[in-house]
């Protein structure tokens, strides 16, 4: 079985389309046998080369997003590593090359504290733990399959089509702008919570193991379930494939800030019908994109022009590129043990900052226990 051969990529599109939970419907609608589907399934699976799990609707749990840039002081990039873990709300940490040369990291913030997470970012600057940051507020990622129309399964290879996508962005026709219809809403809860940490980890989580976890009989948990898909909660199945090579691609994030909307419309939906785009974001506030980038190496040089035509062309505004080190990736799910059903979410500063004081402290001490015998040893030369 080859990792991308034609029923792989049908069952990929389908589990993209209609969910990677119940194979069952995979099977159907995909019109592949079921011990087919489960096979092959089980098979990527086992070898690591497919991983499913879904983005829950931040908005609708009350948590905004937060994209934060920061740059480090030399020798202190795993201080300002910890300090960016300390209030607990974090969602992905990775060191990051290029502007700024330190961290990018990903926050899931109670949206009635926005304004304390940018006081406790200034005090990690006005205390010496990192020299700088950029904070940039972000709505849902969609996070698409890659488009396999460019792939050849009987060469193994992709075809990369920068001059039809440049097209498609400087003068394709975008969307109309309207906003799909909000379901109705019956609230959430501490439960309900933890069946979207669930499903963030694992997509393909059973009913029975949910019903276990949360101490609920199979009817009551499927209830649930399928409510929190209905009303919006499951925002996106992201159906993870690295199509490309790891030894020989590159993960990168690139900031693209559009001359207007029009052109920003045009590029989402370009970008979700390419092989490369592993998740598209919108920058609130700005006619600007966050694009998540899985590339290989040899491509690089491609879309560095591409992304200088589009400026050239004054699609662009400007644009970013960092480069992401994968080796350094540190994630974990939505901080729903910060919730309770009385009082919501917890977020307290004064608590954080005390702890970055007890951060500086041991780092401090650390410092002084690492410099005393360099001292010790240059003094004993004779």
């Amino acid at each position: 079985m080859s990792l991308l051969d034609g029923e792989n990529i049908k069952i990929l599109e389908t589990m993209k389309q209609h969910g990677p939970r119940n194979l069952q419907q995979v099977s159907r609608k995909s019109r592949l046998p079921y011990t087919t589907v489960y096979g092959r399934v089980t098979k990527l699976q086992s070898m690591s080369a497919l991983r499913t799990f879904v983005h829950p609707s931040f908005t609708k749990i009350n948590l905004s997003r937060a994209m934060v840039l920061v740059k480090t002081f030399a020798g202190k990039e795993h201080l300002a590593r910890d300090a960016l873990k300390i209030p607990g709300y974090w969602l992905r940490i990775i060191r990051c090359i290029g502007e700024p040369n330190g961290y990018y990291s990903l926050h899931g913030i109670p949206t009635a504290r926005q304004q304390d997470f940018r006081l406790y970012l200034d005090q990690l600057v006005t205390r010496g733990v990192i020299k700088d940051f950029q904070l940039f507020w972000l709505g849902e990622t969609f996070a698409p399959l890659a488009n396999f129309d460019y792939y050849d399964p009987k060469e193994k290879t992709w075809r990369f089509d920068w001059k039809e996508w440049l097209q498609g962005i400087r003068s394709g026709k975008s969307a109309d702008g309207k906003r799909a219809v909000s379901p109705a809403d019956s609230g959430f809860d501490k439960k309900d919570l933890i069946i979207l940490k669930e499903l963030s980890l694992d997509a393909r989580v059973t009913l029975a193991d949910l019903s276990k976890l949360l101490d609920m009989t199979l009817p009551a948990t499927k209830y649930r379930f399928d409510r929190l898909v209905k009303e919006g909660y499951v925002a996106d199945y992201v159906i993870m494939v690295l199509p490309f090579i790891p030894e020989v691609s590159d993960l990168c994030d690139i900031r693209l800030d559009f001359t207007n909307e029009n052109f920003m419309r045009n590029a989402e939906r370009v970008f979700s019908k390419t092989p490369f785009v592993l998740g598209i974001t919108p920058i609130l506030g700005l006619h600007s994109l966050a694009v998540r980038v899985y590339l290989p190496r040899q491509e690089t040089t491609n879309l560095m022009n591409f992304l200088s035509t589009l400026a050239k062309e004054e699609v662009l505004a400007g644009y970013s590129y960092i480069q992401l080190d994968r080796s350094t990736q540190l994630s974990q799910t939505f901080a729903w043990k910060y919730y309770s059903d009385e009082s919501g979410w917890q977020y307290d500063n004064r608590e954080y900052l005390q702890a970055v004081n007890t951060l500086l402290s041991k780092w401090s001490k650390l410092e002084a226990e690492q410099t005393a015998p360099e001292a010790a040893a240059t003094i004993a030369v004779p």
